[in-house]
C-alpha cells in the first residue's frame, strides 16, 4: 500500500490484521496523489459494446479502456513521505470534486428496472447490498429480483464468509441483463494489476453504472485465511485505474477511524486521483457524517445505513472492522418486540437523518445476511428502500 491507511485502522491506531501493531500510516503525513489529472481529458463514460446496450455507439472500447487503466496504475506518489497540508490538499480537491461532481451527474446514465436514472435530482439516490448465495446464478438472480423496484442499483461486493465469488464483471453483465443498474465493487487483495486493468475492462463493456474501487481486507481475516493476500494497487491507485477506463468511480472513507483528522485529506487525494462519488462507512450518525462531508471535497456523497434483522446479523455486523453505530442503535432493535421490523424502521429513520446533510446525495443500504435468510434480507432492503424513495 502507498496511499494509506486503509478502513481497517482499529481505535488506538493498530492494523485490523494485529492490533498490537501500529498502522504506518496513521502518523505519517497524508500521501499526495502523483498521477494524472483525471480532469485533464475527461474520457466518455465507458459502456457496453453489446447491441442494444445504453450508450454503445460511444463506448471507448475494451481496449482503450485497459491502455488508460495501465497508464494510471503506472503513477506514484509526488513524495511518499513529503508532507501535504490537508487545507491544501482540500482545496486543490474541491476544485477537482467540481468537476467530479459534474461528471458524476453526466456520467449516470444507467438504468434500472424501473427505466429511471441511477442518479436523481429529484429525489434521493438508493444503493443497496445484494445479499445472495456465492457461486449461485439463479439465487443471485432471484435476489436481483426482490430489490429491483426498491432500489436505484445494487452494489456487488466482498463478503468475509465467502471470498470466492464470481467475478465482478460477470455477475454484472448477468444483472445488466435483467434490467437492473449495478455498482461494481472491486478490491486489491486477490487481484493484481494486470487482472484488475483486465477486470475493469470488462465492467465497462458489461455496461456498469459505476464501480466502487477498495484496498480491500487482509486474507487474514475472513473465511480464506490460506489465501496470499496480493495489494499490487490500493483504493487510491485503482480509483485512477477505473476513471481512466471510462467508469464513474466511487472510493470508500471511514470518518472514525485513525486519523480521524485527516481522512478528509485522504479523500481528497483519491478525488484527484478519479474518484468521483464517496461512501461513507458506518460513523456514528448525522453529526459525525456532516463534520466530515462539511471537511471533504465537493462530490456527491452517499452514507452507509445498516439493516439489521435480528441477533445473529448484529453480531455478524459487529464484527466488521470500524464499524461505528449510533449510539442505542442495536439496543433499540434487538430489545424490541419483533427486531425485523424494529430493524426497517430504525434503517429508515437513519437514512432519513443521513440524507438531511448538506452533501449527501444518497444511502447505501447495507445488510449481512445469515445463510438461508438471504431472501428474506433482500425484502427487507427493498422495503427500506421503496419508504425512501417514495
Amino acid at each position: 500500500m502507498v496511499y494509506g491507511p486503509c478502513a481497517g485502522v482499529t481505535a488506538d491506531g493498530g492494523c485490523e490484521v494485529d492490533a498490537a501493531l501500529p498502522c504506518p500510516f496513521v502518523d505519517a503525513p497524508t500521501v499526495r496523489w502523483g498521477g494524472p489529472d483525471p480532469t485533464a481529458t475527461p474520457p466518455a463514460r465507458a459502456a457496453s459494446s453489446r447491441p442494444g446496450a445504453p450508450g454503445a455507439a460511444s463506448a471507448p472500447g475494451a481496449a482503450g479502456a485497459a491502455d488508460g487503466a495501465a497508464a494510471a496504475t503506472a503513477a506514484g506518489p509526488t513524495s511518499a513521505t513529503g508532507p501535504v497540508s490537508p487545507t491544501s490538499a482540500i482545496r486543490t480537491a474541491r476544485a477537482v470534486g467540481g468537476a467530479a461532481a459534474a461528471g458524476a451527474a453526466r456520467a449516470t446514465g444507467a438504468v434500472g428496472a424501473s427505466g429511471a436514472a441511477v442518479w436523481s435530482a429529484t429525489r434521493p439516490f438508493v444503493l443497496a447490498d445484494l445479499p445472495t448465495a456465492p457461486l449461485d446464478r439463479t439465487a443471485l438472480l432471484h435476489s436481483a429480483d426482490l430489490l429491483a423496484d426498491g432500489v436505484d442499483a445494487v452494489l456487488i461486493g466482498d463478503h468475509p464468509g465467502a471470498r470466492v465469488q464470481f467475478p465482478p464483471s460477470y455477475r454484472a453483465l448477468l444483472l445488466r441483463d435483467r434490467g437492473v443498474a449495478v455498482w461494481a465493487g472491486l478490491n486489491c487483495r486477490d487481484r493484481n494489476r494486470v487482472a484488475l486493468e483486465g477486470e475493469l475492462a470488462a465492467l465497462a463493456d458489461a455496461g456498469a453504472a459505476a464501480v466502487h474501487c477498495v484496498t480491500g481486507d487482509h486474507t487474514a481475516i475472513g473465511h480464506r485465511p490460506d489465501a496470499a493476500p496480493v495489494f499490487d494497487l490500493d483504493a487510491t491507485r485503482l480509483a485512477a485505474a477505473a476513471r481512466a477506463a471510462g467508469l464513474l468511480v466511487s472510493v470508500a472513507e471511514s470518518p472514525s477511524a485513525p486519523p480521524v483528522a485527516r481522512r478528509p485529506a485522504r479523500l481528497a487525494e483519491k478525488v484527484r486521483a478519479g474518484a468521483q462519488v464517496c461512501i461513507v462507512n458506518h460513523a456514528g450518525g448525522r453529526s459525525p457524517v456532516a463534520e466530515f462531508v462539511a471537511a471533504g471535497p465537493e462530490i456527491p456523497y452517499v452514507a452507509c445505513v445498516p439493516v439489521v434483522l435480528g441477533p445473529a446479523q448484529a453480531r455478524l455486523l459487529a464484527a466488521f472492522p470500524g464499524l461505528v453505530l449510533p449510539p442505542g442503535f442495536l439496543a433499540g432493535i434487538l430489545d424490541a418486540p419483533d427486531p425485523a421490523v424494529a430493524g426497517i424502521d430504525a434503517a429508515v429513520r437513519l437514512a432519513r437523518e443521513l440524507l438531511d446533510v448538506p452533501g449527501v446525495r444518497g444511502v447505501d443500504l447495507g445488510a449481512v445476511p445469515v445463510t438461508g435468510e438471504e431472501a428474506a434480507t433482500c425484502r427487507a432492503l427493498a422495503t427500506v428502500g421503496r419508504a425512501l424513495r417514495e
